[in-house]
């Protein structure tokens, strides 16, 4: 397992480069170039920025998350043709400075859904909640208004220029079913696996959160069911899964560690994280130990160990605690202490397994 850290760039992250060299166990950081727009080609100067950035810090720039895919394409629309060039240029740009993997995701509209940003736990920290009854009589655009003005920072997914598209973006999505946005999939992993296989980079889409639909769209990134079959859908090592502990756990019907056994060797990436279910199915994130939520972390995490799992790690969204001021879900503090455990639980794995205590 190789642990990283999600950055997101100078000016745009209150953690710095030299913090996270710190976390002991932690080499690389998980990157984007945030104000390049969904579909639009990457600059080179932009890559190479960041490249420099990390490595003067002595972090590695392995894994992009994300490399958004454009409304279009999700679509199905003609002008995709436009968008999936892009991606394609993107990514050979990012194989070349040496990026092995990249996260996205094909969830129509909203990347992530949450409706409060920092919603109190018992201990006094604050953390993302869900909370189901405000999703069902929502209006989507005071949602979006309420998240920005939240968050002093840039939140992906809910960028302040969705507003003025949002309207428009619904109408699209008016008889836009499952099976259309399976097929407009297809016609995706088609276009980009074999740029992806022939540039040394792993593709790995991420699950839907939370794993259903929202405001009447459709999302098929949900179950172990729905991963096999996408994995079926361009069957190659280069197309693989971001799998998410935090994302998937939201529906306790999801069976995470099966699915690490079953797909291991198409997960090149690992979101480790806790969340804490709801009878009434509102869930709010917890610190990453087992035992405060009701993801089995513990056992995710021997999960990954009993398959030799030699992907990419990083400890998802954290609580804000010792009134760290950051970007909600994304500070220092918690997410160290969440990679300390993991390693924790990964060392107490080689341990029992006769293995080096710590090992690279």
């Amino acid at each position: 397992m190789k642990m990283t850290f999600r950055w997101f760039g100078e000016g745009n992250d209150t953690v710095p480069l030299s913090y996270i060299k710190q976390i002991p166990g932690t080499d690389g950081i998980v990157w984007s170039l945030h104000d390049v727009a969904a579909g639009e080609e990457w600059p080179m100067e932009r890559i190479l920025e960041v490249k420099s950035q990390a490595e003067q810090a002595g972090l590695h720039i392995d894994v992009v998350e994300s490399v958004n895919v454009h409304e279009d394409i999700k679509l199905g629309l003609p002008s995709r043709e436009r968008y999936v060039e892009n991606y394609k240029r993107t990514i050979e740009k990012l194989g070349s400075v040496g990026v092995k993997v990249i996260c996205y995701n094909f969830m129509p509209i909203f990347d992530w859904l949450r409706t409060d940003l920092h919603k109190a736990l018992e201990d006094g920290s604050t953390a993302l909640f869900y909370e189901s009854s405000r999703i069902a009589d929502a209006d989507p655009f005071r949602l979006v208004e309420e998240i920005n003005k939240n968050s002093s920072l840039t939140m992906p997914g809910w960028e302040p220029e969705r507003l003025q598209h949002l309207t428009k973006l619904f109408e699209a999505y008016q008889g836009v079913t499952e099976e259309h946005l399976w097929e407009n999939l297809r016609y995706f992993l088609n276009e980009i696996i074999p740029v992806a296989e022939r540039s040394g980079i792993r593709m790995a889409i991420h699950p839907d959160d939370p794993p259903w639909s929202v405001f009447g769209l459709p999302r098929i990134m949900t179950c172990q069911e729905n991963f096999r079959r996408f994995l079926e859908l361009y069957d190659s090592p280069n197309n693989g899964i971001t799998l998410c502990s935090g994302s998937l756990g939201a529906n306790p019907a999801n069976d995470i560690i099966s699915m690490i056994h079953e797909f291991g060797d198409r997960i090149p990436f690992a979101h480790i994280r806790n969340v804490r279910v709801y009878e009434n199915g509102d869930f709010i994130e917890t610190s990453h130990r087992t035992q405060d939520g009701n993801v089995d972390i513990a056992g995710i995490v021997r999960a990954y160990h009993e398959i030799g799992f030699t992907g990419y790690a990083r400890p998802d969204h954290g609580r804000h605690i010792w009134d760290e001021q950051c970007r909600p879900g994304y500070g220092l503090y918690d997410r160290g202490l969440g990679i300390m455990y993991l390693w924790g639980l990964w060392d107490a794995n080689e341990l029992h397994s006769g293995k080096k205590a710590i090992s690279k």
